[in-house]
This record gives structure tokens, sequence and C-alpha cells, in this order.
């Protein structure tokens, strides 16, 4: 097996607040069928719509295979304290030769409005500071979505510009919010509040 181009998975899990990241198991089989009831995420990533067993547990593999791929790490976000798996993010490093990454993530309905989103990103982006090589690290949000431009503004993102027509989302061309980090500019602690909930890039 050709060995991964990235960095090795984190010796201790990203951790901010009552949010805890680890990867990605078979038992989050459950979170990702409740995340595929969202209207908006099938269309942003690889999860179906209202995803049956199957479908749900080919997603977790999917999901499994990234690093090992090349793609990126992809996290289960859990409450520390529980356990439970309550959504997902991932830090894509497609372009990590050029400094940059994009990122994503969703919290399940039933775990939204306790500022999990916002504090999954910032211990997303904390841990990107730590890949050789990484610079910045990008959001892209629809302008509609102002939940998530919060979950951006609690986690230290700050906007750069409207992309008109950038992506392609439910077979229409959709204009999109480029958000950003940088290395020289870490996030702030900002995440106390309610934000949510799914934001730009999924796989």
């Amino acid at each position: 097996m050709t060995p991964s181009p990235l960095p090795p998975w984190p010796s201790r899990a990203p951790t901010r607040g009552a949010i805890r990241l680890r990867a990605v198991l078979e038992t989050d089989a459950a979170m990702a069928q409740e995340l595929s009831t969202d209207p908006y995420i099938p269309h942003i990533g690889t999860l179906p719509a209202h995803a049956d067993r199957a479908e749900a547990h080919a997603w977790v593999q999917r999901q499994q295979g990234r690093h090992a791929e090349g793609s990126g790490f992809s996290f289960a976000m859990e409450e520390a304290s529980t356990g439970k798996a309550v959504g997902h993010c991932g830090l894509w490093l497609r372009e990590l030769g050029t400094g940059l990454a994009t990122a994503g993530y969703a919290v399940v309905p039933s775990a939204r409005g306790r500022g999990y989103a916002a504090e999954a990103l910032t211990a997303l982006t904390e841990f990107g500071w730590t890949v050789p090589g990484l610079e910045r690290i990008a959001l892209y949000i629809e302008p509609w979505n102002a939940a998530s431009i919060r979950t951006a503004e609690r986690a230290g993102y700050g906007f750069e510009e409207l992309l008109p027509a950038y992506q392609v989302i439910a077979g229409e061309p959709r204009d999109m919010l480029l958000y950003s980090a940088t290395r020289e500019a870490p996030p702030r602690d900002r995440t106390s509040g309610e934000d949510e909930e799914s934001a730009s890039t999924g796989k």
C-alpha cells in the first residue's frame, strides 16, 4: 500500500470546549443517517439524502479512507463528556502543496444550537496549524447561510470575497462567500453562544 502523503493521524484528539474530534467509526453510521435528513447536506458531499443503513455505512467507509488516499483528515465530532457523535468535519488537503486547505463541518439536527460547530471548527483549525506547509484554510459558504457565517466568524475566520457562481450545488451554480484563516492569524476564542450548522465542502 502506498503511504499517505499526509502527516500521520494526530496522537491527541483535537479538542475545544465540549467537542472532541476523532476518527470516524463504524458506529457513526447512525450519526450519518441523521445528517442525511438535513435537506442541504447531501448536496455538498457524498452522503445520500435519507441514507439507509447500507448507504450510511458506505459513507463511513469513505471517510475512513480519506487520510490514506491523501484527501485529508475526516473527523467525527463527539461530545467529550459522553462520547456521542454529534456531527462531522474535515480538513481537506488536496492543495497542501500550495499551502492551502479547505474545511467543512456539519452538526446533526438534534445537537444544534449548542455552539458545537464553532468549537469543532476551532479545534480543526488549531490542528491544521500542526500540518507542515499549511498556511491558509478556506471556507466556502452560501450567502443565505447566516448560521454558518456566524460559525465561521466565531471560529476566527474572516470574510475575503464573494465568488459569483463558484460552485455547482443541486445542479445549479451558486454564489459563495469565501472566508479564511491564516497561520499568522490563528482563530480567536469566540466559540461561546449559538451558531450552526453546516458549511462549505463535504466528502
